[in-house]
């Protein structure tokens, strides 16, 4: 499956000038509690986010199907609240007119948890979980058991300037210092990531926990721990807001916003998702040439840092009339030959390890060997049921980072945590 008259690396760059990859295209609605069939076939709804070669799947699923069903592809908000908002409001009216929807990588268990998603099992599971990498599947389960299957997955890199320094910086502190040494030569020095007060700031937070050993909550996901890893990160953190190696706005700070100023030529730095590499290519040619990645920095020298992975995953409503076909299709969706082509076109990593290997996924992603390195060993967000509530709460207390306090802030955190997982205090 491919879109001829265009190089793969090409069309990547074309999909990928700005933080969203797709299009703001539209579709309508399926009604509520409507199965939509027609001529006795029957309509499996696909709600999934905007991405803009995603119909080319559907209908080459759709082919496959030979009439067996139809996939209608209703595309959701491009913001991320506003899907969840969507779903939860209709799954909790019992909508029978949702078959497959495209769930955030930490909805997941919030969804098993309701009872609103159907588990995967037998040859379903088995063909789910088939090849795919361990990090993604992590996030596809509750309770040990496998609720959704993932169709795409993301990473972020450390992005630097090899005209700049000779080689990337394997920690925080050594990115620190060859940032200071770069502001008194009066060169370009400063080090760009996300630090606003949204699930950027929980991700930078999470790997930095990950990445010292520690942990935010306990292996079942019931009790906040915030342990000595989890102030080792508040510390790093910390450090990091006040070094006077980042740019004045890093507390307001987004994806789009790190970008744009990496670009402009006053980072030698950035800590970013992929999208970043095809946008340089396309914005600034020249200064391109001179950006390299390499893997998240670490907290200590000799030990790997671990990076929070994002994506999206596919379920199947417990509200669907069509269960079996939506199982069907979602498979077809995700499979390896569908996530290449969405990779290559749509800039979403595949989470299936084999098609890193595909010959054209070299242009497209020449970063690929170390995005697959850091899926291999990656942090997961807490999994929780809350999560939606932890996030808010921690970005809350965590903001600005500037402000922290490490074993103070970490009881905080403690508290808070425990009643988001609790449910207190918190609107989901």
């Amino acid at each position: 499956m491919t879109d001829a008259g265009e190089r793969p690396g090409r069309r990547l760059l074309r999909r990928l000038a700005a933080v969203g990859t797709a299009l703001a295209v539209t579709a309508p609605l399926a009604a509520c509690g409507s199965g939509g069939d027609s001529g006795g076939t029957p309509t499996v709804n696909l709600y999934y986010g905007p991405e803009e070669n995603l119909q080319k799947v559907v209908d080459d699923c759709n082919t496959k199907a030979a009439g067996r069903y139809r996939i209608a592809y209703q595309v959701l908000p491009r913001q991320a609240d506003d899907q969840r908002t969507q779903l939860v409001r209709r799954l909790a009216a019992q909508d029978t007119g949702m078959d497959i929807l495209g769930l955030d990588v930490t909805w997941t268990q919030e969804f098993a948890s309701a009872k609103w998603i159907r588990e995967w099992t037998g040859a379903r599971r088995d063909e789910a979980t088939q090849g795919t990498l361990a990090g993604p599947l992590a996030t596809a389960t509750y309770r040990d058991k496998l609720y959704a299957a993932p169709k795409n997955t993301n990473v972020q890199l450390l992005w630097y300037r090899s005209d700049l320094v000779d080689s990337p910086p394997k920690t925080w502190d050594e990115m620190i210092q060859m940032s200071q040494q770069l502001k008194g030569q009066g060169k370009p020095y400063q080090v760009l990531t996300m630090g606003a007060q949204y699930e950027g700031l929980m991700v930078l937070y999470n790997s930095l926990v990950a990445s010292a050993g520690g942990n935010i909550l306990n292996e079942d996901g019931t009790r906040a721990v915030y342990d000595e890893g989890a102030v080792k990160a508040l510390e790093q953190l910390q450090r990091f807001a006040t070094a006077g190696v980042t740019v004045p706005s890093f507390s307001n700070n987004i994806e789009d916003e790190v970008r744009l100023a990496f670009q402009s030529g006053g980072g030698a730095f950035q800590i970013n998702w992929p999208f970043v590499y095809p946008a340089l290519q396309e914005a600034d040619p020249e200064l391109a040439k001179k950006v390299k990645w390499a893997r998240y920095p670490g907290i200590d020298a000799g030990t790997p840092s671990k990076t929070t992975i994002g994506g999206y995953n596919l379920a199947v409503s417990s509200y669907s009339k069509h269960p079996e076909e939506a199982f069907d299709a979602a498979s077809c969706l995700r499979d390896a030959e569908h996530q290449k082509f969405s990779a290559i076109n749509d800039g979403v990593p595949p989470t299936i390890e084999k098609v890193y290997a595909e010959p054209e996924m070299a242009e497209a992603y020449p970063m690929r060997d170390t995005i697959l390195e850091e899926l291999k060993d990656p942090a997961v967000r807490p999994r929780s049921p809350a999560y939606q509530n932890i996030s808010t709460v921690t970005t809350t207390t965590l903001s600005p980072p500037a402000s922290i306090k490490p074993q103070q802030t970490a009881d905080e955190l403690r508290k808070a945590t425990q009643d988001a997982v609790d449910s207190k205090g918190v609107l989901p």
